[in-house]
């Protein structure tokens, strides 16, 4: 007999978004919705699964129980910044993608960028605030994986090339 074929639904991508701005969390979770959505230039990307925290210590906390595929975290936080975070979840072993975001000077981000990495962590780029959306999409294509298309922008970071990885 002849079985109905379905197709198989994308992985979902887990996300963790960490910023107090409760607005960019908002924001960024929308555009992680649309890219999701949208299908994106190699159609078929997987939905992401986003929790948001604006409090760095409970994210780290959720990192050992419920570990995200992508961490996107800011840089200027109270109590712990971005640069703390990075060490702490380096320290607690931490292995999926990581994306800085800060409204500092480039040089300050390209500094964490370096330090996130020489901690051992993969990081996809250190962005200005606010991200847009191509920025976003193209820092995902390794999360996408081959099995989308090759070709579509993003398998590497076009926007900011770090000297620590060759580019």
């Amino acid at each position: 007999m002849d079985e109905p074929v379905t197709q198989a639904t994308p992985p979902r991508i887990r996300v963790l978004l960490l910023d107090d701005d409760h607005f960019m969390l908002e924001l960024l979770t929308d555009m992680l919705a649309d890219l999701g959505n949208s299908g994106g230039a190699g159609g078929g990307v997987a939905a992401f699964e986003v929790r948001t925290e604006s409090d760095a210590r409970r994210a780290l906390a959720s990192l050992a129980l419920d570990p995200p595929a992508l961490l996107i975290c800011d840089l200027s936080m109270p109590d712990m910044d971005g640069i703390e975070f990075m060490q702490a979840a380096a320290a607690a072993g931490f292995g999926g993608g990581v994306m800085l975001l800060s409204g500092m000077d480039s040089g300050v981000r390209k500094a964490a960028e370096r330090l996130a990495r020489a901690h051992g962590l993969n990081v996809l780029g250190a962005f200005k605030k606010p991200i847009s959306a191509l920025e976003l999409q193209a820092a995902l294509g390794p999360l996408r994986g081959p099995a989308q298309d090759p070709n579509a922008p993003g398998h590497e970071n076009l926007y900011n090339p770090s000297p620590v990885s060759g580019k």
